[in-house]
């Protein structure tokens, strides 16, 4: 990683709304870096802000660690948000109807949440080895469909 010059802000106590019933804490981050662009290979300075509200205190949680968090928080948006919609098709609902989109990606999150954990934690590192995520799906998808699809059509 490229080092970066960080300015951050711990704001403990603060109150958020009347319904809110304990005081929150925000954390700012604001961190400046450079990117070779490939193009020119010239170097752009780029300024990142990051703001999380959270309830963590700062004693058990520090400064540091909790712009850590609130970085993975973001790099888990951006990485699973984006297998959810390219992959799973979890950006198109077709009713209208607001229970039916918050079942739909309900459900799309629980399937997501737990084919990963099945191919992260039932394969043996060798078995996972030089096979995608996708080939995967497609593996089990074929065994699913097996039973369906019959191998030879009789004439």
């Amino acid at each position: 990683m490229r080092s970066r010059d960080c300015l951050w802000g711990d704001f403990p106590d603060l109150v958020s709304w009347p319904e809110g019933k304990l005081p929150v804490r925000g954390i700012r981050s604001l961190e400046t870096y450079s990117v070779r662009r490939q193009l020119d290979h010239k170097d752009e300075r780029l300024t990142s802000d990051g703001v999380w509200v959270t309830t963590l205190p700062p004693q058990p949680v520090p400064l540091q660690r909790g712009v850590e968090f609130g970085h993975q928080r973001g790099d888990l948006e951006k990485h699973g948000f984006n297998a959810l919609v390219n992959g799973w098709h979890a950006d198109h609902v077709w009713k209208q109807d607001a229970a039916a989109r918050e079942c739909f990606l309900l459900m799309a999150f629980l399937t997501f949440a737990m084919y990963h954990a099945f191919l992260c934690l039932n394969r043996k590192p060798s078995l996972r080895q030089g096979k995608s995520r996708e080939f995967r799906a497609k593996l089990m998808a074929a065994e699913i469909y097996a039973d369906w699809v019959p191998t030879a059509m009789p004439p």
